[in-house]
């Protein structure tokens, strides 16, 4: 664009004279840096497959944290446990874990077998208590 004597229109300074030609360029210069900031900020926000990454690594990092934490607390109050176990009660335990260990078969079928009679005891009382409310309704 022209003014009318042929020249680009002069823009004032910022102190109110014309401007010269380094300011020009010096002031251009500024644009074109914050017009680039703006649009690399803008394709950052309309980048939603990056967003979504960052969100996703920001959570698993928070649930990485959090079992690290969980984990802690576990060792912790495990501690506090075993210090708190009078020796003989440790002693029993660790006997009974060893023989369960060795005698794996028998433990299985034996909890197995507690299972069904639980089970058949339960039904058993179910369909008594149906049998009584049947009668007196």
């Amino acid at each position: 664009m022209t003014g009318q004597t042929g020249q680009p229109p002069q823009t004032p300074g910022d102190d109110g004279h014309d401007a010269t030609p380094e300011e020009l360029r010096q002031r251009i210069e500024g644009t074109r840096e914050e017009l680039g900031r703006t649009v690399e900020a803008l394709a950052a926000k309309a980048d939603v497959k990056a967003q979504a990454q960052e969100k996703a690594a920001a959570a698993k990092e928070k649930a990485a944290d959090a079992a690290h934490r969980a984990q802690d607390k576990a060792a912790v109050l495990l501690r506090s446990a075993r210090d708190g176990t009078p020796e003989p009660v440790r002693e029993t335990a660790s006997h009974a874990v060893s023989a369960a260990n060795r005698n794996r078969k028998p433990v299985v079928v034996g909890a197995g077998v507690a299972v069904l009679a639980l089970a058949l005891l339960l039904g058993r009382r179910s369909r008594a208590s149906r049998r009584s409310r049947g009668r007196f309704c």
